[in-house]
């Protein structure tokens, strides 16, 4: 049986451990919407904390509004 490899981020590129894709990807979600179901601006905290810490990581690769987009926009609620 294979083992559940946690959908992290791997620092300073911000691509997922597990699977590569860019961090948050869809399984790192799913997992945070889970973790934190009862408490979305505690979510939201988490990750606008991790958008600045990727923002300095990514400096001059990636704009600031697709970062928001890529850590914020996708929790919050609708």
């Amino acid at each position: 049986m294979p083992r559940y490899r946690p959908h992290l981020a791997a620092r300073p590129s911000w691509r997922c451990r597990a699977c590569g894709a860019a961090w948050p990807c869809s399984p790192a979600r799913l997992a945070l919407l889970g973790e934190y179901r009862e408490n979305r601006v505690g979510l939201l905290v988490y990750l606008a904390t991790v958008l600045h810490e990727a923002a300095g990581d990514l400096a001059g690769q990636i704009g600031q509004d697709r970062l928001y987009d890529r850590f914020v926009t996708w929790a919050r609620a609708r």
